[in-house]
């Protein structure tokens, strides 16, 4: 599975690829920040994200396209050019038939870390360690963008549901992994601390009742 991860923002947009084998080994592909001004008018500044977001859907034809689902209390500006941004990525995937899952930042860092309240660092570690790399991922909003393509990955491959996460942009298709819940597998030995973590975890939410929504308020 190949996944493209948008973690979006005016001023730095992180844009990343990964692909994933069926046995969850994630392999680095490429990552690029796109950063405007705050000096530049909004519709350029959307602009220079829309082109790059088209340009990396063209360059490495994704499978699936996740993009960070928004949460804030304060700070509305800020919010409202993150969303704008995450419309301008999940608009260009769905002009190409592509696939759209949405994840929010608990969710991100419970799967690379295993912890929903991990901060920056340890994300970024996580996510060097992964992708085995030989530096980590600079700045945050790569690491980040990385972090979101790993999650949908596992997640979907893990759950065998595809792009059942609660938030849809797009309509839902089958999952790429050959390997389901319930499947030889699917629990096995091949996941990783952090997903069977993230797999327990996810799995007493359902138990209760289903999500029960993320009060944090900050962005990964």
């Amino acid at each position: 599975m190949r996944v493209l991860g948008v973690d979006p923002g005016l001023t730095r947009c992180g844009i990343a690829v990964v692909d994933v084998a069926p046995n969850r080994t994630a392999t680095l592909v490429g990552v690029t920040v796109v950063g405007t001004g705050a000096e530049q008018s909004l519709d350029r500044r959307l602009l220079a994200i829309d082109e790059a977001v088209n340009e990396w859907l063209d360059r490495h034809s994704p499978d699936h396209v996740a993009v960070e689902r928004m949460f804030a209390q304060h700070n509305t500006p800020t919010v409202m050019g993150t969303a704008q941004a995450s419309g301008v990525a999940i608009a260009a995937a769905a002009r190409r038939g592509i696939p759209v899952a949405l994840h929010t930042p608990s969710e991100i860092k419970a799967a690379v870390t295993g912890s929903g309240t991990a901060g920056k660092e340890q994300v970024t570690s996580m996510v060097t360690r992964i992708l085995r790399l030989g530096e980590p991922p600079r700045p945050a909003d790569a690491a980040d963008a990385l972090a979101l393509a790993i999650t949908h990955a596992w997640r979907g491959g893990l759950m065998g549901r595809g792009l059942e996460t609660g938030n849809l942009t797009s309509p839902q298709r089958a999952s790429s992994f050959p390997t389901a819940a319930g499947s030889p597998g699917a629990r096995g030995s091949s996941a990783t601390a952090a997903q069977r973590v993230w797999l327990a975890a996810e799995q007493r939410s359902r138990g209760a009742g289903g999500s029960q929504g993320w009060g944090g308020g900050s962005r990964t």
